[in-house]
């Protein structure tokens, strides 16, 4: 595996008030993010829905959560990361206050749009690209992990408060309660004070003319399609994960080491499955982060690609029991969001960091068409069936595509290719 050198700057820090005001923000946002598949039961039960219906709500929040992402990125660039990152909570906190008080499937769907451009201003794409600019090019990929793993940090917190909420009160009351968490993380807000990007010289290049040459760019087109997968397994088992195994895992055995943890039911253990896939994910974020600035990143994405295909199939092809959910959930978190500071960081490495915001906005919406894919069809297809074996299989089959189509891509920064840029 080849090496990257990173210039080191002696004057330089890891931390900074960018940096934990970017985690706090993003670890609120994707606790709330996290948490949704824990609606699917109680929402269906009281209406009487198909699974399908808040399935689609789902999957229509990650479609236009990537939707949202380059438009907030854009928004970060031309008028500055604060407004965008406010504009997007205040999104958030109506999406889910009004779903509180949503009937009918249309309602959700039509909210959890909202939603989506809620975590659109509050989640990667604007913090990445506001921290990205604020660390040194030593720290810059360390720094983007933390950042990532953050959003893990959020997974572990995120869905056993909800369910300890979910069992103290109605599920409209559980939005209510969520969407003050967001207005509370907006107070981190004034940590985050970073030096805008400068305004544009004669000499650079605009936006459009960037975004012109990135996307007809085949290195761009294979980091494109690649994130595809990623976003497609994500979601499918942030949304179905926890439905899946309350009915389809093999009961908990009395007096069993996983009862001895309190795990006394299949419900509990889909909440602790995500927590704990968002537990192992911190370490494997970070050492991603830690790997990116030493080695190449399109071998490290592959490799990750590769052992996300040999896990999941590894899973389904054996019984579901609880042993096989938490080692399962200890493979997959380790792999869960390795690929985010690694893609991110591509993106930068090769178009540089003016519009990393924007550019990275735009991968990430192929990320995010793959979670509609996989929570949608998640829905459907347990509908049709009455289990997700082939929604699975389906996620193997994309998580191998990513694995070899990130092997063509070229790392070189646009600048350094020489008869390229000539030809652009």
């Amino acid at each position: 595996m080849s090496k990257t050198t990173v210039p080191a700057s002696p004057h330089d820090s890891l931390i900074t008030p960018v940096l934990i005001a970017g985690c706090i923000i993003i670890l609120v946002s994707f606790s709330i993010r996290a948490s949704f598949g824990l609606f699917q039961i109680p929402i269906a039960q009281e209406f009487s829905w198909p699974r399908e219906s808040f399935s689609f709500a789902i999957a229509l929040q990650n479609l236009f959560w990537g939707i949202g992402q380059p438009m907030f990125s854009a928004l970060a660039e031309k008028y500055g990361d604060r407004k965008a990152i406010v504009a997007g909570a205040f999104c958030y906190v109506v999406g889910l206050v009004l779903s509180a008080y949503s009937i009918t499937p249309g309602q959700h769907q039509l909210l959890e749009m909202l939603i989506g451009f809620g975590i659109a201003g509050t989640g990667f794409g604007v913090i990445l690209a506001v921290v990205g600019r604020a660390a040194s090019d030593k720290h810059r990929s360390l720094s983007l992990g933390i950042v990532t793993a953050a959003g893990s940090a959020g997974q572990i917190v995120g869905p056993p408060l909800t369910q300890l909420l979910l069992n103290q009160m109605p599920w409209q009351s559980v939005f209510i309660v969520l969407s003050g968490f967001i207005l509370l993380s907006l107070f981190a807000l004034s940590l985050m004070r970073v030096a805008p990007v400068e305004k544009r010289s004669p000499v650079d290049e605009r936006m459009s003319v960037v975004i012109k040459r990135a996307v007809t760019d085949p290195t761009f087109a294979f980091i494109f399609i690649g994130f595809f997968s990623c976003g497609y397994q994500l979601a499918f088992i942030t949304a179905h994960f926890p439905a899946f195994i309350a009915e389809m895992c093999s009961a908990i055995a009395p007096g069993s080491v996983i009862q001895s943890l309190g795990v006394t039911s299949t419900s509990t253990l889909g909440a602790i499955a995500i927590a704990l896939i968002g537990v192992f994910n911190i370490g494997g974020t970070l050492l991603a982060g830690w790997l990116g600035n030493k080695y190449s990143r399109k071998y490290l994405l592959a490799s990750i690609y590769l052992m996300r295909t040999i896990v999941a199939a590894w899973f389904i092809m054996n019984p579901i029991t609880p042993e096989s959910v938490l080692l399962f959930s200890i493979a997959m978190g380790a792999l869960w969001l390795a690929t985010v500071p690694l893609t991110s960081g591509l993106v930068a490495q090769i178009y540089g960091l003016r519009y990393m915001g924007t550019l990275y906005g735009l991968v990430f919406f192929s990320h995010q068409l793959g979670g509609f894919l996989g929570v949608w069809l998640g829905g459907v297809m347990y509908d049709l069936y009455a289990n997700y074996t082939l929604v699975w299989w389906i996620g193997v089959g994309f998580g191998a595509l990513s694995a070899l189509i990130h092997l063509p891509i070229i790392e070189k920064p646009w600048d350094k290719r020489g008869e390229r840029l000539a030809a652009a």
